[in-house]
């Protein structure tokens, strides 16, 4: 203990045990400290009302009250780092004290020599919580290119914030479906920091890396002594983001029972940590992403139906890169600036030819693979601009579809003698292919109705073997807008 040294830092010793007080004040001003002590909630009040303390020892039994109710009517700032001292068997009131935004406790009796030791873990959990906040301050700063051919998504995730803004607490979960590399995750930060949680934490997990033995312990915690390995409790994520959001990525990874667990926690708000006894209770927002459909999912009996009928509520769908048109380029620009300024180097421009070749590459990695191929062409392209001919003449690199499969999509296509009658028949064709002959499920992907595909295909001669409506062949699609 001797090497710690917390000169300058000030502490609140709120006890009212008057020889543990003194004892306590003694201990930490040996330790360089600036030491304040109060016995009651009312003198507490005072001394917070008259000046900040680095940390607070908090009792949570005082003569005119409990001192959890001090971190209730939130006292101390966000900066201050609360220690609670508790009786033993009063490890419950420790916890609530916790949930509402102290760092760490200690149980009587304690070892005096202990509260260097919580000290130091309470500066630790300072130091994360500004990193914390500092992350945050960076993703409410966080530009997100929207973009035409994302303007119905931007509604809907306005949507959402309106919905947000009425309830303030115990927010729906929200499902956002997407290719690998489309932004799901961008999306899913963008919505925190603009949501009514924003100041709260934003946990990130991907499921899909979760060892399964490990996955229930590091979601929902464990008690001391649940396994072997468990020798001492340990807060899962579920906890962690407790106040904010918990961004569940790859989801249908996790196994039927951790989706059942993940459930409850959604329906009840309460969670079961590995081990203990007693649920409990937890306000998060839950932001799911796939990068499959769930419903296909749960067809296949991959995914449970009640769990994805729970996040179905609120769903969004970001269109991959190659359907956003000549929104490609703008976000291409975006990204060529923000990693100029990452590398410190001058800034670039995309020639047209780099135009040309970025349009017609077809991106199966999407805005994931589009930022790879920029800061490859940054890194290794001399000159101011960047024609990026690692894509090839036309954008074919390996994986991807050459101009003459392109077609008339291919921007450097030569227009003379093209048919638009022919076009849009070869788009009605496309869609019918993908809609496996469901003459509605067409029209739904090419928004029109079903009538016009009729048209298009068959004029006035009707139907024709292997044309099937809505109901034939597959269920009806009531989720549609």
């Amino acid at each position: 203990m001797a090497s710690l040294d917390f000169s300058g830092a000030t502490i609140l010793v709120v006890e009212d045990d008057l020889a543990l007080r003194r004892r306590m004040v003694s201990r930490l001003e040996a330790l360089g400290a600036e030491v304040t002590a109060t016995d009651t909630v009312a003198a507490t009040v005072s001394e917070t009302e008259r000046r900040t303390f680095d940390f607070v020892f908090l009792d949570v039994h005082l003569p005119d009250g409990l001192g959890t109710e001090l971190l209730r009517k939130k006292a101390f700032p966000r900066t201050t780092g609360v220690i609670v001292i508790t009786a033993l068997g009063g490890v419950q009131g420790a916890v609530e004290a916790m949930q509402l935004g102290a760092v760490d406790y200690l149980v009587k009796p304690f070892d005096i020599s202990e509260l260097g030791v919580a000290v130091e873990r309470a500066q630790a959990a300072r130091q994360a919580a500004r990193l914390g906040e500092h992350r945050l301050q960076t993703l409410e700063t966080e530009e997100v290119f929207f973009g035409g051919a994302l303007a119905g998504l931007q509604a809907k995730l306005e949507k959402i914030l309106e919905a947000d803004r009425r309830m303030l607490t115990r927010l729906p979960p929200v499902l956002i479906e997407g290719e690998t590399g489309t932004g799901k995750t961008t999306f899913a930060r963008w919505l925190h920091a603009h949501g009514p949680n924003a100041d709260q934490p934003l946990v990130e997990v991907n499921c899909s890396a979760l060892p399964e033995t490990l996955a229930e312990s590091e979601l929902f915690g464990h008690e001391r002594g649940a396994f072997t390995d468990a020798k001492t409790t340990r807060l899962g994520l579920f906890e962690g983001a407790g106040g904010g959001t918990l961004f569940l990525d790859e989801l249908p990874s996790l196994s039927p029972g951790l989706q059942a667990k993940v459930l409850t926690a959604i329906e009840d708000r309460r969670i079961r940590r590995v081990g203990a006894t007693k649920p409990i209770a937890v306000d998060v927002r839950i932001v799911a992403a796939t990068n499959r459909e769930l419903k296909e999912l749960v067809a296949e009996g991959l995914f449970r139906e009640d769990l994805y009928h729970r996040l179905d509520l609120f769903r969004l769908t970001v269109p991959p890169l190659r359907e956003r048109g000549e929104d490609l380029l703008k976000l291409a620009e975006r990204i060529v600036e923000r990693l100029c300024r990452r590398h410190r180097l001058p800034a670039r421009t995309i020639t047209p030819v780099g135009h040309r070749r970025l349009l017609a590459y077809h991106w199966p990695g999407n805005v994931r693979e589009l930022a790879h191929e920029i800061e490859r062409a940054i890194v290794f392209e001399d000159g101011p601009e960047l024609a990026f001919p690692q894509l090839g003449p036309g954008g074919e690199q390996t994986g991807g579809p050459t101009p003459a499969k392109l077609g008339w999509f291919n921007p450097a296509y030569d227009f003379n003698g093209f048919s638009l009658e022919s076009a849009i028949d070869r788009f009605v064709e496309i869609a019918m292919q993908r809609a496996n002959g469901n003459v509605s499920a067409a029209g739904r992907l090419l928004g029109v109705p079903r009538d016009y595909i009729r048209y298009r295909l068959y004029g006035p001669r009707g139907r024709r073997p292997g044309m099937k409506d809505e109901g034939e062949g597959e269920e009806p699609d009531h989720n549609r807008e």
